[in-house]
């Protein structure tokens, strides 16, 4: 009778599982095509306002008019940057916030986007490097070396690593990251005057030979992460019982220490240390599609750019002819809503 039942319950729960993977999927058609709707206004809309035939135009039949330039050397190349920048924040902080199980967890929360910024500040400010090409490797080792900081420290001692150790050692490595940073810049103006717009978190005065050189490192890092989906959910479990389903824990979390790396190396070196794109967008997406990575690893990479291109848009089009950068408006959007979930009771379950 229980193998009755059993078997019962198997064929009424095998549609419904499918039902929702229907949904989801559809979710994620959606979530597509508003990153297409926000990138066309990112390239429509600026310090002047562009109508979307002539957007159309300037791809179908570009005649080198002042528009259309505009349109394909400036505003093509920051839409693409702003995806893939969007894209890789979002989804190291789903790895990161899968791989510590702490839901606050984020690649600045956790010092990572810190040192980063460091890397390319010493890249800049001491060695004179202004190669994209060039300083992304100090990025990727800035926060290469900030991520096995901030665990060694949370690790140290007889209780072991904990969420609060890892958000409290990531935030004092954070701040001495930024004031090495600052202390270098301080010591030379012509350094701080290059950087002062990237360290607010900009995705202004990049070009597309900066994006063809930071994108390989993204689409790596993106390929890498997606693919760690399956042995995550299974160290949700527990390491034990990861093991016991065959996943390789140690492996599992060096690449995925690797993804995160690539991720906010690449990341930060495009357009500086951005804050709460790696906590609030996972955080939400796992509020709606549930604690499956499968899930909220791709919503995490398409849900981010399309939040932060619409923050670009917003810091374009307030202060015409300027522009407020995307760090700025980014931080007064998110740091409400980091206060809001900090003060729940109960966060979206990992």
């Amino acid at each position: 009778m229980r193998t009755a039942e059993h078997t019962a319950e198997v064929a009424v729960e095998a549609p419904k599982g499918r039902g929702r993977a229907a949904v989801l999927a559809g979710g994620l058609v959606v979530t597509l095509a508003m990153l297409a709707l926000v990138a066309m206004a990112s390239v429509a809309f600026g310090a002047r306002s562009m109508s979307f035939p002539t957007v159309i135009d300037a791809f179908v039949a570009p005649d080198g008019s002042s528009d259309h330039t505009v349109i394909l050397q400036l505003r093509v190349p920051r839409t693409f940057l702003g995806i893939g920048v969007g894209a890789a924040l979002g989804l190291a902080g789903a790895l990161m916030q899968s791989l510590t199980r702490n839901p606050m967890a984020d690649p600045g929360l956790l010092g990572v986007n810190q040192g980063a910024a460091l890397g390319v500040t010493l890249a800049l400010g001491l060695f004179g490097l202004s190669d994209p090409a060039v300083y992304v490797w100090f990025a990727f080792g800035g926060a290469a070396l900030a991520s096995v900081v901030v665990y060694a420290l949370a690790s140290a001692g007889r209780s072991g690593s904990s969420p609060v150790r890892l958000a409290l050692a990531g935030v004092a490595l954070g701040m001495v990251c930024t004031a090495v940073a600052s202390a270098i810049l301080r010591m030379d103006t012509q350094a701080f005057d290059r950087m002062r717009f990237w360290l607010t978190g900009s995705l202004a005065g990049q070009t597309a030979g900066t994006l063809a050189r930071l994108a390989p490192f993204m689409v790596a890092g993106l390929a890498l992460g997606l693919l760690l989906a399956r042995p995550l959910n299974m160290l949700a479990l527990g390491d034990d019982a990861g093991r016991a389903l065959g996943v390789a824990v140690n492996r599992t979390r060096l690449l995925t220490g690797v993804a995160v790396t690539l991720l906010c190396g690449a990341a930060t070196a495009a357009a500086g240390p951005l804050w709460f794109v790696g906590l609030i967008v996972p955080h939400a997406v796992r509020a709606v599609v549930g604690p499956d990575q499968r899930w909220v690893l791709p919503y995490s990479a398409l849900a981010a750019p399309v939040l932060l291109l619409g923050a670009d848009v917003v810091g374009r089009v307030i202060a015409r002819p300027g522009e407020v950068q995307v760090g700025i408006v980014w931080a007064v959007i998110g740091a409400p809503i980091f206060i809001l979930l900090a003060r729940r009771r109960r966060v979206a379950a990992l």
